[in-house]
């Protein structure tokens, strides 16, 4: 009886210094397990360094006239290179009437004013007859918004997706941009542009 009272004492006590150790066991899994589902640190993107003073980067697009506009053929022109979201949208409407209407003092500094979207050349023709615009509309049917840095993540009613960012780019007579506008706000942007160009 004696030799039983003492098995079953040793049983207990090998018991209760099991339990803590499972415990201990559990504990350790559960946090092993975590971190080997936790997500990965988001990388911060690289801020698009501006281009203002550097070769514009080159680009060869199909336009509304059913011709194709390379920036390599208007060497020895200036070239305002003005990239919005959508044809025929309200804020892109008036951008688009505010250089039409700004068109003769653009053509008398030499310049060339192109409009660029990921619109097709359909859709371009249909707007540039509608408002009677009075210069290309090109179509980014390749990459380069994202050559230009303006090709962004944008945010609407919680909404996120991938859109072009209003900005234009004025281009030298020897394919330099001389300025730049981002994240443009359309109302006076149109002479804004005129002001720069006739300062060069």
């Amino acid at each position: 009886m004696a030799a039983k009272r003492k098995k079953k004492a040793a049983t207990k006590v090998k018991a209760r210094v099991k339990k803590p150790v499972k415990k201990a066991a559990k504990k350790v899994a559960k946090k092993t397990a975590k971190k080997a589902i936790k997500k990965p640190a988001k990388t911060k993107k690289s801020p698009i360094l501006s281009l203002a003073g550097k070769q514009a980067p080159t680009f060869s697009m199909p336009t509304d006239d059913g011709s194709t506009v390379n920036l390599k053929d208007l060497a020895g022109r200036r070239v305002v290179l003005y990239f919005y979201p959508k044809d025929d949208t309200p804020g892109c409407t008036t951008q688009a009437c505010a250089f039409r209407d700004l068109q003769p003092t653009f053509k008398n500094e030499a310049a060339v004013i192109i409009g660029v979207s990921k619109d097709n050349v359909a859709s371009h023709k249909k707007f540039r007859a509608k408002y009677g615009l009075t210069f290309s509309l090109a179509s980014d049917t390749s990459s380069v918004c994202e050559k230009y840095g303006v090709w962004k993540e944008k945010n609407m009613y919680g909404r996120k997706y991938m859109g072009v960012e209003r900005s234009t780019f004025l281009i030298d007579e020897n394919g330099i941009v001389r300025a730049e506008w981002r994240k443009v706000s359309v109302p006076g942007h149109a002479d804004e542009v005129k002001n720069a160009l006739q300062s060069l």
